[in-house]
């Protein structure tokens, strides 16, 4: 049994390696945003790890990329519901009214943002909050933090993945 589960690591381990970049590029050329195209493939590979005995060495090629097709699907369907509600809810407000609800909404939003982003452990506090509210890349993060890039976009990841979280139960 253990043999058996150390074997599926092993196999997404290689296939990490051999399509992560790959992957990167396609999912980006199809959703058209290269930061979640990286947190899309990330999922890629944690739902390959929760596949375990169905993995095989002869199939994970088409099984990785059928995943990434179901997950950019589905980022596709929540992007496009997102913006049909958006552009109804604002054609349905007045300008004025659009405004001062939208100004208000966004410091909520942002208020709520920040007390989650407060309870994250330290490293990964400092990371979100560089990136998300100073603009900064995950480059210049390393280098101000003397992290790998690598890092940084494992925090980031973490980061947005418990934010998410966050508002996905609020709403």
């Amino acid at each position: 049994m253990e043999g058996s589960i150390e074997k599926s690591y092993n196999l997404v381990a290689e296939a990490f390696q051999s399509y992560h970049s790959h992957l990167i590029a396609y999912v980006s050329y199809r959703i058209g945003n290269s930061d979640d195209a990286e947190d899309l493939v990330q999922d890629v590979f944690v739902r390959l790890l929760e596949c375990g005995k169905l993995l095989c060495k002869d199939t994970i090629k088409s099984f990785v990329f059928t995943i990434a097709n179901n997950l950019i699907t589905d980022y596709l369907r929540r992007y496009y519901k997102k913006q049909e509600m958006t552009s109804y809810m604002m054609e349905s407000i007045k300008p004025e009214i659009r405004s001062f609800e939208s100004d208000i909404i966004a410091k909520d939003l942002e208020k709520h943002e920040k007390a989650v982003m407060h309870m994250l452990p330290t490293q990964r506090k400092k990371v979100y909050y560089m990136n998300r509210f100073m603009d900064m890349s995950s480059e210049n993060i390393s280098a101000k933090l003397c992290l790998s890039k690598r890092t940084v976009e494992n925090h980031l990841l973490l980061g947005r993945k418990e934010i998410r979280k966050y508002f996905k139960e609020c709403i």
